[in-house]
């Protein structure tokens, strides 16, 4: 199998919102029921535990706080979907398909370097329900602006057209819309590829 690997590394434009449910009763219950039973198994264990439920933060071993690579791949997609609709990029067929067969982000852990979040804020959720509007507010640890993280991304050699090229493209999208929470409408977590 032929590969091409690359090494990228971003910096954040804007804060970066923690994206884990600090109560891994929360976490056990709506996240980790949503992936492969070995990551979830895995995942549990880097969720700090508080009573608190409404509370995001990050994930956390030894080493400090970090992200899983799967938001990287993840983010990569919503970029080719959006990019392939206003026509920045060519149309690739089936491409969530494509991209998690043959793209791999690595390591598995991207670390911030930190042993502790930034800070914390609170905003407001609305939400339409069917008794009517509800807010309520939410908490998010954050990684401040200029923090960085360092990735491999690897490539099959394909006739898709998903090459370095076109990954590069996608990630220039980290400046409109980010990794994190409240990433849209909120524009968190912005960030830019450096050398």
């Amino acid at each position: 199998m032929e590969t091409v690997k690359q090494d990228y590394k971003i910096q954040f434009l804007t804060k970066m919102l923690g994206t884990v449910p600090k109560n891994k009763e929360v976490y056990t219950t709506y996240i980790a029921t949503k992936g492969p039973e070995v990551n979830g198994d895995e995942e549990i264990k880097t969720v700090e535990e508080i009573e608190e439920k409404g509370w995001t933060g990050f994930h956390q071993d030894e080493k400090g706080l970090f992200i899983y690579s799967y938001m990287i791949l993840g983010f990569l997609k919503n970029a080719l979907q959006v990019l392939m609709e206003n026509k920045t990029v060519k149309k690739v067929p089936a491409y969530k398909k494509w991209m998690d067969s043959m793209v791999f982000i690595n390591p598995r852990r991207l670390y911030f370097n930190k042993d502790q979040p930034d800070g914390m804020i609170e905003r407001p959720l609305r939400a339409m329900t069917a008794q009517g509007p509800r807010i309520t507010v939410t908490r998010s640890d954050y990684i401040g602006e200029g923090q960085e993280i360092k990735f491999e991304v690897e490539v099959f050699r394909n006739s898709k057209g998903i090459d370095h090229e076109l990954i590069e493209k996608l990630l220039e999208y980290g400046k409109y819309q980010g990794l994190g929470q409240w990433r849209g409408s909120g524009r968190y977590g912005q960030f830019e590829v450096i050398k």
